[in-house]
């Protein structure tokens, strides 16, 4: 084990970087990765970007609530992500009568900012390898039989040594949030220490049209004109430490901040995102892709769609229900729209064709080394058969998940419910209080009835194998014809699950555990989850182990040539410049200007997703840019493109210049390369984001938040 340690940070760490392709640890920058950003552009040292006993650019970037990128940009913590990041937060505040979330918002003074309850970040300190502790650990464990595989299979002791390392370093770094997390397929392990920020409050937002301008039609497509950005602040204690909310805590002074530039850009000029990409499968064999494509991804294409279908009618009918809904709905469509433009890219790109072409190299490149047969001769013929043996469980339990867990509202109070005390006195009752009073305050009832009838019927026709089906339906069928409407009704209607006083009401009569009809349907319901896991337990570790030696092998094979590990929800650098692209014949300049924004708000009364506010689009149709004005075309830019490696979680991060001055805010990718969270491909992949002077200028002149701008500049 050790000797594959060290093959994996001679191969990986020592690599010369590809200007447009990767997701880098900002403390793993060798010099020829620094070479290649200096010819680019970047007028920044790795010392400057990464400095744990100092002050560096990754101070001024943060973790947004463990779901987002965000970026310091004043002395005061004042804080710039995305509209879509801070879209939560932003729901929670609103209500039908201050519906921020529709009108916008905008604090004149630390008074009038509003806290975000739930909310934190995350500053970077440091990160560290912790490889070799983990594999001695296993060693220590496994002596009795220290196979590889082993090792590698048992996910619980692997995430007791994880969970052991992090609270050494916890003990060692008060107050720090540590966490350890693989790398390279566990090849190499590494903690990252962070201290958290837990009172945030929102400084600014634009209306929804504006900072969601395009909606659906728009999302993962280029040209793109969404204002995608909104604006909180980190408060903390009266020494700049950790605090949770008070009156009396002041705007943090952060060790750094991010410099805004108004210089705008050029094609080839060198652009930089320092974010947090949350997830990719570069390394996944072709079966894997396979497998993700037309099982994993069928199941929330399909009931995601069916599910918003229902929504929409209800959300369309009532303005408070819309508000409920605005950020689920956000979430579910966005990953439904992933997930249908991912399957379309890899089909016409043949990226299962390439994965495998790949996998012939390597069988190639071992077949004439007995020692690099005996390690990795079997691994195709094992991942083949673990995928096929599996198949038809994951696409059962894809639909499951997005019916009875993502789709069912009612189910997931009646589990919470199944799974609290009936002591009056408990301290968990507290905290389901708590729980459940935040759900309700964005459930409807009548809307979740309907899906819940649409949801049960559809998953009886997509998954005709009755051996997945929850008991549920034999009630279905033998009391109520089969009509799964009529089901729902009944449970409905006699329900306890429905609002807060469920929990006085359980606690009132424990015998409702067997009387109400949603509380026997979440004691029911699970058997089918435990059945999946239970039957792909040996062909998920078979898979799991395989394709780590997939990866291995692809590590030694390819020594000569660059490789990061997929992402995980880590500091990551990204670099590459500004450059347009050409798809299917089609030119794709690399910015819009407020012009394409008037032209597609011409259409709002065809296209619901482009309706502007009348103050916004008479702002827009003035011309008067101002410094926010682009300097070598006069006009004013809004959002723009550039090759750097994103994906999810990205959302939110900074894109810097070669001073490493703001020059945007990362926000999407395009349409005809979705799948480069499999497989990135250098002449089509974009990193979309909102240009910062446009974000400026609706600051300035639409919010006339001069407060903001003269803390900023």
């Amino acid at each position: 084990m050790k000797k594959i340690i060290i093959t994996v940070l001679i191969v990986v760490f020592a690599l010369h970087a590809n200007a447009d392709e990767g997701m880098w640890m900002l403390n793993k920058i060798d010099e020829k990765t620094a070479q290649a950003m200096k010819e680019l552009g970047l007028q920044l040292t790795p010392r400057e970007l990464y400095n744990p006993d100092g002050v560096s650019l990754k101070d001024a970037v943060v973790d947004f609530g463990d779901f987002c990128s965000g970026v310091v940009v004043s002395p005061n913590g004042l804080v710039f992500t995305n509209h879509h990041c801070g879209y939560g937060a932003i729901q929670k505040l609103s209500t039908p009568e201050d519906d921020i979330l529709a009108n916008g918002f905008v604090a004149h003074s630390y008074a009038e900012e509003r806290p975000a309850e739930g909310l934190f970040v995350r500053f970077l300190q440091r990160t560290e390898e912790c490889s070799t502790r983990v594999m001695q650990a296993l060693d220590s464990i496994y002596r009795a039989n220290p196979t590889v595989e082993s090792r590698i299979l048992d996910k619980n002791n692997i995430d007791s040594i994880c969970n052991a390392i992090e609270r050494d370093y916890e003990k060692a770094n008060p107050g720090m949030d540590c966490q350890v997390k693989s790398f390279y397929g566990g090849n190499a392990y590494y903690v990252s220490i962070y201290k958290v920020y837990r009172d945030i409050r929102l400084v600014f937002t634009a209306t929804n049209t504006l900072g969601k301008f395009g909606g659906d039609t728009d999302n993962w497509m280029w040209p793109r004109q969404t204002c995608d950005f909104s604006v909180f602040r980190i408060y903390a204690d009266e020494n700049g430490e950790p605090a949770d909310y008070s009156p009396n805590n002041k705007p943090l002074h952060p060790k750094r901040y991010a410099k805004i530039s108004l210089d705008g850009y050029q094609p080839g000029d060198y652009c930089m995102t320092v974010g947090y990409p949350g997830s990719t499968s570069r390394y996944l064999s072709s079966w894997g892709i396979d497998e993700r494509v037309n099982a994993r991804n069928v199941s929330t294409i399909q009931v995601r769609g069916k599910k918003q279908e229902v929504w929409k009618k209800f959300m369309d009918a009532d303005r408070a229900v819309a508000i409920k809904y605005a950020s689920k709905w956000a979430g579910s469509s966005n990953y439904w729209k992933n997930s249908i433009g991912m399957n379309k890219a890899i089909a016409n790109l043949g990226v299962i064709a390439q994965k495998q072409q790949l996998e012939d190299q390597i069988r190639q490149w071992y077949s004439g080394r007995e020692d690099l047969k005996a390690r990795f001769g079997s691994v195709f013929e094992k991942l083949q058969q673990a995928y096929a043996d599996r198949r038809n469980d994951i696409y059962a339990q894809g639909f499951y998940n997005e019916t009875f867990n993502r789709g069912i509202e009612i189910g997931l109070v009646g589990s919470r419910l199944c799974r609290m005390s009936q002591d009056a006195d408990s301290a968990q009752i507290a905290v389901v209080r708590e729980d459940l009073q935040s759900f309700f305050k964005d459930y409807d009832a009548a809307l979740d009835e309907a899906t819940t009838a649409a949801l049960l019927q559809n998953y009886r026709e997509q998954v005709t194998d009755q051996k997945y089906w929850p008991s549920c339906y034999k009630e279905i069928d033998s009391l109520y014809n089969g009509d799964c409407k009529a089901f729902a009704h009944d449970i409905f209607g006699k329900t306890i699950c429905k609002d807060i006083s469920c929990i006085d009401k359980l606690l009132a009569d424990s015998t409702l555990r067997e009387k109400d009809p949603v509380l026997r349907l979440s004691e029911e319901v699970p058997e089918i989850s435990q059945m999946l896991y239970s039957k792909q337990r040996e062909n998920n570790n078979i898979i799991k182990h395989n394709e780590r030696m997939l990866t291995q092998a692809l590590l030694e094979m390819d020594q000569e040539n660059p490789h990061y590990s997929d992402a995980n929800f880590t500091m990551r650098l990204s670099y590459g410049f500004i450059q347009d692209y050409t798809a299917q014949g089609q030119q794709f300049q690399y910015y819009t200007n407020a012009q394409s924004l008037l032209d597609k708000a011409a259409k709002q009364n065809e296209i619901e997703d482009y309706k502007l506010e009348d103050d916004i689009v008479k702002l827009m149709q003035t011309g008067k840019w101002g410094r926010y004005a682009d300097k070598n075309t006069h006009d004013m830019h809004l959002c723009f493109i550039s090759n750097n490696d994103i994906t999810g979680g990205n959302s939110g991060s900074p894109m810097f210049n070669g001073k490493g001055e703001l020059i945007g805010l990362a926000f999407d990718g395009n349409w005809e390369a979705m799948s480069g969270d499999i497989s990135f491909n250098s002449s089509l992949q974009r990193c979309i984001g909102v240009d910062i002077r446009f974000v400026l200028f609706i600051i300035d002149k639409w919010g006339k938040a001069d407060n903001l701008i003269k803390e900023i500049f």
